[in-house]
Formats: structure tokens, sequence, C-alpha cells
């Protein structure tokens, strides 16, 4: 991913901005550039764009929408920003928090009310980290289906969207001014385009796996469930640009994807008092810390995965979640009227398993501590039907990348911003902090669509020579 010198750029015509990747966070800054007035051409390496965001469950944290005011539920760009910061052990960058957690809500109605996005919110459960009710979704809960209706979006502002367009250069001036973007076709041909400001919406480098070994060793042998096309183009130019980088060992995992289907099982399973066992029918960490530090506990164990187990009370909530359904429909959803025949069916010795959800019974009451820290009390004990899916952990999508001030601009190590190159969402540095246990669930789009609305306004600005 060379950078080379804008002398030697050759192109024929010019546009305002130019976006590369069109994910949620490509297609939001799409939309908002255009908004602003510029001329926009968004390229995307795939012949149909899917990306991060087809392969995510498609739910954004907001705080202080419409909906969540129409349903009775009082949140604040405060609170969010606090539980992000809380979820991070403060060891992220406060200032970029804070600046995602107030457009959060605003981002959110635009998309609504502007775009179409057809948005219902998640009910019934918090996730990890929520102080309340603010994951917001589309009503099939997908990601496919969120980008299709940013890509219905696109097309009806009549976005420019080259597909199988793979960014491969950029041509810049010595100060670090972007001047060019060349791309390969399919077929090897090489086309350059000039512009006035560049937008990095191209996600993180978890489908490359050097870099994932090189980066984040702890995760890399782990299965990645995300998009192949995340190569970390953001990181290659960056470090020829010379761009400030941090977080690169971040990233986001998953510590119960079904197998062998692939599909992510929705922690509500957990929340409420569903648990996590390993094939010797025992639990082995605190399942509700986040399902992104759980990948690494549930790939340590033998045969390197685990069964979530649970009961209908705690599936009613999730039923409709396409991820979840599927699962069910193949026949991966087991169920049993007592637990010691579940751990026939599902080959765990069953003494053991009996013994796990009494234990649990008795945390659920108040009686005793949990020798992994995790709070049952409340909660109400598994009863019949008993209910388990066998689960793995998952490399998703990694959090680290370039520094971006609240601009969304990207900085050099010294502070100082590129003229006119910006970045969001995968591309950017996340807000998870150094390591995996950090990642707020639904960060990734929260990240995605309010920074790429800020990315493709600001670069719309600099094009159009109004900032």
């Amino acid at each position: 991913m060379p950078v080379l010198s804008a002398s030697e750029a050759r192109f024929e015509y010019t546009v305002d901005v130019v976006v590369i990747g069109a994910g949620a966070c490509g297609l939001t800054a799409a939309l908002a550039a255009k908004e602003a007035g510029a001329e926009v051409l968004v390229l995307e390496r795939d012949t149909k764009p899917t990306g991060s965001t087809s392969l995510s469950t498609g739910l954004i944290p907001a705080a202080g929408t419409k909906l969540q005011k129409s349903l009775g539920i009082d949140d604040s760009p405060e609170l969010l920003a606090g539980d992000i910061l809380a979820k991070a052990k403060q060891q992220t960058d406060a200032a970029i928090v804070r600046m995602v957690a107030e457009a959060s809500g605003p981002t959110v109605d635009w998309l609504a009310e502007v775009h179409g996005v057809a948005f219902k919110l998640v009910e019934g459960f918090l996730y990890p980290g929520h102080s309340v009710l603010r994951m917001h979704g589309t009503p099939n809960r997908t990601g496919t289906e969120l980008q299709g209706a940013l890509l219905a979006a696109a097309d009806r502002r009549q976005i420019d969207l080259v597909t199988g367009a793979r960014a491969t250069d950029l041509y810049a001036t010595a100060d670090g001014r972007v001047t060019a973007v060349r791309y390969a076709r399919p077929d090897g041909t090489l086309e350059t385009v000039g512009l006035k400001a560049l937008a990095l919406a191209c996600c993180g480098f978890g489908g490359n796996k050097e870099m994932v070994r090189e980066l984040i060793p702890e995760i890399a042998d782990a299965e990645y469930w995300g998009h192949a096309g995340n190569q970390g183009d953001a990181i290659a130019w960056g470090r020829e640009l010379g761009a400030a980088m941090a977080d690169l060992g971040s990233y986001q995992g998953h510590g119960a994807v079904a197998t062998p289907y692939g599909n992510p099982m929705n922690w509500g399973l957990l929340m409420p008092g569903g648990f996590q066992v390993n094939a010797l029918g025992q639990r082995f960490s605190n399942e509700v810390r986040g399902y992104s530090e759980q990948a690494v506990d549930t790939i340590a164990q033998p045969g390197r995965f685990a069964w979530n187990i649970y009961d209908e009370v705690r599936e009613k909530p999730i039923l409709g979640f396409t991820d979840y359904d599927q699962v069910a429909a193949l026949g991966g959803i087991r169920k049993a009227p007592t637990i010691r025949a579940l751990a026939q069916m599902i080959g765990v010795p069953a003494d053991a398993l009996e013994a796990t959800v009494a234990e649990v019974g008795e945390l659920c009451a108040g009686r005793g501590e949990d020798r992994f820290g995790r709070d049952f009390r409340g909660k109400e004990p598994l009863r019949a039907p008993f209910c388990a899916v066998k689960v793995t952990g998952a490399l998703f999508h990694t959090q680290g990348g370039l520094v971006i001030d609240t601009a969304t601009r990207v900085l050099r190590p010294d502070g100082s911003a590129f003229p006119n190159l910006f970045a969001g969402g995968g591309a950017a540095r996340g807000m998870s902090g150094p390591s995996r246990w950090g990642y707020f669930s639904g960060g990734g789009l929260l990240s995605a669509v309010t920074q790429g609305r800020s990315a493709g306004t600001r670069a719309a600005q600099i094009a159009r020579g109004s900032n």
C-alpha cells in the first residue's frame, strides 16, 4: 500500500471527496458529504458491498434519541460516555468518547428521519456495560439489513459508488496533503482519481493474518469471523505517511459464536442468569464482563469450545434475532426436560453439570460468593426446559488504528493534523483502550456512524473551501 509523490499522479478527473470503504462508516460519510454540497465518490473493494457492517448484528447504541424518549427511557450523552469510559477502564481518548456520545443521538435520528433507516429499540435486557436500554437496530436486527438501508439511502442521493475497486496507492505532497488515489479493478486495470479530501473508512486489519500475529498475538489462532477485506490498508498508509497510531493490540472478540454455524449468540442469553460451561461441565469465568474478553477464555477451554447453558425464559427475548433463529432452524439449539438429559445430549459429565447448575442456583439465592466474581443475586435460577448451544471464541474486528481528533482529522505524532485526511470507524483508533476487555457493546458501529458523519461533513467543508 505505497504512498507515492503527488507529482507522479496522472488522472483525468477530480472529485471533491473520495471515501474508501462502503460499510456503515463509509456510507454515512458519503451521505453527510453529499448533504454538505460535495461531489462524492465511494470506492469499495467488494463487487457487492458487505464488509464488517453486514457481518454484525447491526445494533447502534445511542443516547437521547427520539425513540428512547417515546418509550420513556432517560438517557444522556454524559451517561453513555461514562459507560464507555468505565468499560475501557478510562484508558482511552476521553475527548473522542465524549464527541461520539454527543453525536450518537442526533446521528441515529438523522439516519432514521432523513435517510429512512427503520430503527427499533432492543428491549428486554441490558448489554454488558450499558446502564439503560439504548441499542438501536433495524427490524430484523441484522447488519445485512442495516447495510442495505444505507446503500438504498446512498442510491436515493445518487452517490457514485464504484464496486470492485481496491484502493492500492495514495498520492501525497510533502506536507501530507493527499491529492489522488489509485485503485485496481478485478481484471487488473488501474485507475486514478484526483481528490480534494479523503475519508478512510476501510475498517481494520482482522483479515490480515500477518498483521494480527504481529500486533495481537493472543488472538492470532482464533477463528476470524470478520470481513476478509479488512487488510489493514489504513494502517499501511498511516505508517508511510507518518501518522500517529494507537491501541493496535486492541480488538473486539466474541466468546460465544455458535459452532459450526458462525452466528454470534446474543449476550442476552447470559446476562439474566445463563452461563457457560466447558466440556467438563464446569464454569470457567465471569461470563457477563463482556463478550469481547470472553473470546480468549472460551478458546482456552478443552477442544476450544464451550456451551451456553440457559432456559426458555432467557431465550424468549432473543427470539426474533436472525442470528439466533438461523441456528435454531438448523438444529443448533439443544433442549431437554432435565439437566441430566441435557448433559447427555451435549456430551458433558451429568454429575458435573448438575453440580454447576446447583451452584448457580445458590448464587442466585444470595448464598455464597462466585469464585469468578460474577453477581447472580436477584436472578431467577434456570428451570425446565433447559437449553444449550455450542460456541467458540472468535476475532470479529480490530480496535486500534489511526489517531484522530474530535473533527475526525488524522493526526501526526506531534498532534498536528494532515491537511485533508479523515478517518473513522475501524480505520481509526477505537474506544476500547489497549486491549480486548475495553470493547463496549455496539461500540464499533457507534464509532462508524458518528465518526463517518463527521468525516464526511468536514471533508466536504475542506473540499468546498468553507473550512
